[in-house]
C-alpha cells in the first residue's frame, strides 16, 4: 500500500478520528483509483463482477461531493466518498454514499464507521439532509455496519433497483 510520501500529494489530513486520519482526494487521483480498483476487485470477488453503477470523478468533487482516504500508520487503507443524489428524498437534498471500502489486513477496526461518520457529517455541512446508499446481500458485514449506524431499508434507485441480491438504505441527516 501506497506511504506517506503519497500524503504529501494531496490537500492536509482532516483531524484523526482516533488512529485513522482522513484526506480529501480527487476521485481521479490515482491513490483513489488503487483504492476503487480494490473495491472492485471485491465485488469481483462477491458477486462475480465489477459495480456497474456509473460514475463520473467530477461528482466527487466538492461542493457536489467528496471522497476521502483513509490513512492508518503510514498507509491508505480505506476510502469512500458521497455525491449528490439524482433526487431529493424526503424533501431534503440527498446524497449517496459509495465506494466504502477498507483493505482487508485494516478490518474489524472501526474504520468503515469512522469513514462513513465523516462523509455524513461533510454531507450536512454542505446542506443536504438525507443519505443514501446501496449493497448487497454477499456484504452483511456492510448490512450491519448500516444498520447499526441509523440507516433504514428505502426504495430501490439505480441500476440496481431490479436485483434480488441489493439492498437500499437510507438516513436522515439533519
Amino acid at each position: 500500500m501506497p506511504a506517506d510520501r503519497d500524503r504529501a500529494a494531496g490537500p492536509p489530513l482532516v483531524p484523526p478520528l482516533g488512529p485513522l486520519a482522513l484526506q480529501p482526494r480527487p476521485y481521479a487521483d490515482p491513490l483513489v483509483q488503487e483504492l476503487v480498483a480494490q473495491v472492485q476487485a471485491e465485488y469481483v470477488l462477491r458477486y462475480g463482477g465489477h459495480d456497474q453503477t456509473p460514475v463520473e470523478p467530477a461528482e466527487f468533487s466538492p461542493p457536489q461531493g467528496l471522497f476521502l482516504v483513509g490513512w492508518l500508520d503510514g498507509a491508505a487503507v480505506a476510502c469512500g466518498g458521497w455525491r449528490v443524489h439524482e433526487e431529493p428524498v424526503a424533501g431534503r437534498s440527498a446524497v449517496e454514499i459509495k465506494r466504502m471500502y477498507v483493505a482487508v489486513a485494516a478490518r474489524r477496526r472501526g474504520l468503515a464507521r469512522a469513514v462513513l461518520a465523516e462523509l455524513e457529517r461533510t454531507a450536512a455541512v454542505a446542506g443536504h439532509g438525507y443519505a443514501v446508499l446501496n449493497t448487497g446481500t454477499a456484504q452483511p458485514e456492510a448490512i450491519a455496519l448500516y444498520q447499526t449506524s441509523g440507516y433504514r431499508d428505502i426504495a430501490a434507485f439505480g441500476i440496481y433497483r431490479d436485483s434480488p441480491a441489493a439492498r437500499f438504505f437510507g438516513k436522515a441527516l439533519i
